[in-house]
């Protein structure tokens, strides 16, 4: 398996500008309205802060049981790209480019550098990432329009 082939990407145009989308996407608190995978539940912080480089949010998640996971942002350039990661060591990244009238937006779960590639592997990580990457992508532009995104695909 190529290092390439460790990075799972989704890429959608966005009717919004890269600041819009970003101030979203650095709002830990409103990451549950366009996660697609059905997972992320809402901020597990009382006030949760505007995210930048170093930021540790943590998160209530349900994937058959509810837990909490804390993530740390590994990447941020204001109004372009943001990642973090948590425990596993994976990576979740959002790249913004802008274009006439709106914005690129390509997601990346991006595990390379996960701790165990063989146990995202067995648990199909990669293929449910796809999925939920594109139900992701339908939800952010969306709730950028002003449309309804409807439930998450699971």
């Amino acid at each position: 398996m190529s290092e390439d082939d460790r990075v799972v990407r989704g890429r959608r145009w966005v009717a919004a500008p890269p600041e819009a989308i970003f101030e979203l996407l650095a709002d830990p608190a409103s990451h549950h309205v366009f996660d697609g995978s059905g997972s992320v539940r809402g901020s597990a912080d009382e006030r949760p802060e505007r995210l930048r480089l170093g930021s540790t949010f943590r998160m209530r998640m349900r994937i058959g049981l509810p837990y909490r996971i804390s993530n740390r942002v590994v990447e941020f350039e204001e109004a372009r790209s943001i990642a973090w990661r948590h425990v596993g060591g994976h990576v979740w990244r959002f790249v913004l480019e802008p274009d006439e009238g709106g914005t690129w937006v390509t997601e990346e779960f991006d595990w390379r550098p996960a701790r165990s590639a063989l146990l995202l592997r067995l648990l199909r990580a990669p293929t449910r990432n796809r999925e939920s990457i594109e139900a992701t992508l339908d939800r952010l532009a969306a709730h950028m329009t002003g449309d309804d995104a409807g439930p998450p695909r699971t």
